[in-house]
């Protein structure tokens, strides 16, 4: 409507102009006309533009509602959606309208929603709810309605459904909220279930995660970890689970991390299949680890496993098959080695060094066939008439299930036993064993086995060999023929039981037979024995069973008739030497102690008689009476040494052991030689330690021993000269020695001079029967000690006799009676007078026994 106004009024100022000239009058009214104009054309547009802006306005106002609209219908269409979603109804009251009532009837009522009544038909609880129930519920919706408290209650409704009852306030209205939970409670306990399930699936899982021994670990989508096993936690060297996860400490460095990456990236791209092997400190050692680890929506997991033994085995296995073919290298035998497809694989020195096979050709795995084409065309096999049928048969052994064992003859004069092993799985293992030297020994074994044999039988002596099964093996003729046994026996190889049986007809004694088998069959320790067999017809045989390599035994036979015959004839002859040898010593013992009593007293008067006690004699009684006394004094000297020699023998001597001073016996010793030094004119020389000490020991045979030698180096010098008489002592022995500068003994005579009545004179005038030295010796072997003779002609004569100072380290030894041999013998003494004879006397019988 603007527009037009706006249009007409236009059309009017174009025709003014025109009016105004035409008509010059009209001129004021056109003024006023055209302001009246002017006026409606402002109106017209003022006018315009409000309807426009009005028409924007309530078009914008329009789309503004439109849009509200449609999310209201959203809204509606969404709560209605989430209203049937569930089967609930939904039940809403204000002050003014009734209840309204939303959501699925058959909640309570079987059937279709009615007209009219529906309101109160859900609002009737009691026709739907238990009685309990439906007075709960409506007490508790009327102080909803009424106060605004809000509830929540579990129903059952008279069908058996559980339903859910929550009321409360909004917006100034009373909503009721029930909603059926039965279904829902069943999918909740099947839900439960199998959470329940799931976390004890979980809980073993993480169990049996703990308890194997690798390390397991699970990441989050960062990389960091948020589970691992006890096996992690043990490597880590953690206190728990807890405190490895919070201080995030990592089994691997970042390059062995990253490492792991590529490589499951790599496998999860197809690229690679292998698994990466990395170097870990493992509980404070460092382990060699196998990892694998795999992605997942919510992380990655991944598992170490140790090979540190492993690699060890492999390791171990690597220098032991190094070993071994170090060892190959080193055996005679040649082993060479061929895979599935016939080609060289190993082979050892003796090998390359049996066919003189270059090395350069050998490292070029060449096949078995060209091998052995080799080996012909270099004239090293046996020639064969149909050689490619030879090789075939060579070559049927890859084929073959077992070893199979062939025998080669080279052009060389060399035979090889050559086994052909197959290998498990497959090839061909081939050994080469040079046996040309055993075949030769062999031949010259049975060669001189024969020689054996047939030697054997052209000896005289019986001899048998059994073999380690007890059998015969082998008897010569002489065996065959001493026993009688039939030669179809001995071929037949019988046991030794049989073989036994057969000789115990011509040798019944049992006890020698069983020596016998048990040296062939024993199960005792295979020792050489020896008996002797009595045959029937007077043969004595010695038998003699020698144990041989590989449990054979040999058997041989001596006749010793003639022998056995000239023992037993010598037995007779030495037991009347004994018989004869025990008169005698019986008879010098008795005649000693018969001829002592007489001579005691033949002493006695001749004493009485050189005193003058009966009379004063004159200078021939004087000096008969010196002879006398002299001369007994010597026969009782020997007398006296045999009976001690006798007892000595008899072992009724016993030493009577006490601290004995070395210097005073010593010195005691020499005071009873002193007359005949001076006779002699010979010069005695002591060397004796004044620290000398003492030693236990029997005082009175020291004395005795030291007066025979002396009575000896004296006898044995000439004047002028010089007897010493040494004493040394060490940590465990006394030395006594005594020299003379005589005309000393020749080797012969110096062996047999303690032997008992050997009296050498050697050219002076010693004089005695033999027993001195005889009597050192015993009684010096009775201490336990021992006698050296250091002589040489010309140059004087050495004894030592040697006493041991340790009691308990030096046992007594028993003196050796009859055989020794003992010095020779000493002279009687002689005294210008009775009262040096007597003294003389004195001094040799005042050490002896008077009784044995």
């Amino acid at each position: 409507m603007g527009a037009l106004a706006l249009m007409t009024a236009s059309a009017a100022l174009a025709e003014l102009p025109e009016a105004a000239a035409a008509h010059p009058a009209r001129e004021i009214h056109s003024v006023a006309a055209l302001a009246i104009l002017g006026g409606l054309v402002a109106f017209a547009v003022i006018l315009s533009l409000l309807h426009l802006y009005e028409r924007g306005r309530w078009t914008r106002r329009e789309r503004e509602l439109a849009a509200t609209l449609d999310v209201l219908r959203g809204a509606h269409d969404r709560a209605e959606m989430l209203l049937n979603a569930e089967r609930q109804i939904i039940v809403t009251w204000d002050q003014r309208s009734e209840p309204v009532v939303e959501g699925d009837i058959s909640l309570a009522i079987h059937g279709e929603r009615p007209a009219s009544g529906y309101a109160r038909r859900v609002l009737a609880f009691g026709t739907w709810l238990v009685a309990a129930d439906a007075t709960a519920v409506e007490a508790a919706v009327e102080t909803l309605r009424t106060r605004g408290t809000s509830f929540a209650l579990s129903l059952r409704s008279q069908t058996g459904r559980n339903i859910e009852a929550h009321g409360q306030a909004v917006a100034g209205r009373a909503l009721l909220r029930l909603r059926e939970t039965s279904q829902e409670r069943c999918e909740i306990a099947d839900l439960r279930a199998t959470l329940d399930e799931t976390r004890r699936g979980l809980s073993a899982l993480s169990g049996l995660l703990d308890a194997i021994p690798q390390p397991v670990w699970r990441r989050n989508r960062d990389g960091g970890l948020s589970w691992v096993n006890a096996a992690y936690v043990a490597a880590v060297e953690a206190e728990s689970r807890e405190a490895a996860l919070d201080a995030g400490l990592e089994l691997f460095d970042r390059p062995a991390r990253e490492t792991i990456a590529r490589e499951e990236a790599a496998r999860f791209a197809g690229l690679t299949r292998s698994v990466p092997r990395l170097s870990a400190i493992v509980a404070g050692n460092r382990r060699m680890l196998d990892v694998f680890e795999t992605g997942l929506e919510t992380g990655r997991v991944g598992i170490a496993i140790d090979v540190s033994e492993l690699e060890s085995v492999r390791a171990d296995l690597q220098r032991q098959m190094n070993a071994n073919v170090r060892t190959l290298d080193q055996l005679p035998t040649a082993v060479a080695m061929f895979d599935v497809s016939q080609r060289l694989i190993f082979h050892n020195a003796a090998y390359r060094q049996l066919w003189d096979l270059d090395q350069a050709f050998l490292d070029g795995r060449p096949s078995d066939g060209e091998i052995l084409d080799h080996l012909r065309a270099e004239r090293k096999l046996e020639e064969h008439a149909d050689f490619r049928g030879w090789k075939q048969g060579v070559l049927s052994a890859y084929r073959a299930a077992e070893a199979n064992q062939t025998w080669w003859y080279l052009p060389d004069g060399r035979t090889l036993r050559v086994v052909a092993d197959p290998n498990p799985q497959g090839g061909l293992t081939y050994l080469f064993d040079d046996v040309s030297d055993r075949l030769n020994a062999e031949s010259r074994y049975n060669a001189l086995r024969r020689l054996q044999a047939e030697t054997l039988d052209t000896l005289a002596e019986p001899v048998a060999v059994f073999g380690a099964d007890g059998r015969l093996t082998l008897a010569n003729r002489a065996f065959c023929t001493v026993w009688r046994l039939d030669p179809a026996m001995v071929e037949d190889r019988p046991h030794v039981d049989a073989v036994i049986a057969a000789c115990r007809t011509l040798a019944p004694a049992e006890e020698p037979w069983l020596d016998i088998r048990d040296a062939v069959v024993g199960l005792e320790s295979r020792t050489a024995r020896a008996c002797r067999l009595e045959v029937v017809d007077g043969t004595v045989l010695d038998c003699a069973a020698q144990p041989l390599p590989e449990g054979a035994t040999l058997l041989t036979l001596i006749d010793v008739t003639a022998s056995v015959n000239v023992e037993r004839a010598l037995t007779e002859k030495n037991d009347a030497l004994e018989k004869a040898a025990q008169l005698r010593d019986t008879f010098v013992h008795h005649v000693s102690y018969e001829l002592r009593s007489p001579l005691t007293n033949i002493i006695g008067f001749t004493q009485l008689l050189g005193d003058e006690t009966v009379g004063a004699l004159n200078e021939r009684q004087r000096e008969y009476a010196d002879h006398i006394m002299r001369s007994s004094a010597a026969l009782l000297v020997i007398i006296n040494d045999i009976l001690d020699l006798a007892s000595i023998d008899a072992g009724s001597l016993e030493l009577q052991r006490e601290e004995v001073d070395v210097q005073a016996t010593i010195e005691a010793a020499v005071r009873g030689i002193e007359d005949r030094l001076a006779e002699s004119h010979i010069t005695l020389a002591l060397d004796v330690p004044e620290d000398i000490g003492s030693v236990h020991a029997d005082g009175k045979r020291v004395r005795q021993i030291l007066f025979n030698l002396l009575s000896n180096a004296v006898g044995f010098s000439d004047a002028g000269q010089r007897v010493e008489v040494h004493a040394r002592r060490t940590a465990q022995e006394l030395l006594l020695s005594v020299r003379d500068h005589g005309r000393g003994m020749p080797p012969e005579i110096a062996d047999s001079v303690f032997n008992r009545f050997e009296s050498h004179t050697l050219g002076t005038r010693h004089r005695g029967v033999g027993l001195g030295l005889s009597i050192v010796r015993s009684f010096v072997e009775l201490h336990g000690g021992r006698v050296l003779l250091e002589t040489a002609p010309g140059n004087g004569t050495r004894v030592t006799c040697t006493f041991p100072t340790d009691l308990a380290g030096h046992p007594r030894r028993e003196p050796i009676p009859e055989s020794r041999p003992p010095v020779p013998p000493q002279a009687p003494p002689r005294k210008p007078g009775l009262s040096v004879a007597s003294s003389r006397l004195e001094a040799a019988t005042s050490d002896r026994r008077t009784s044995p």
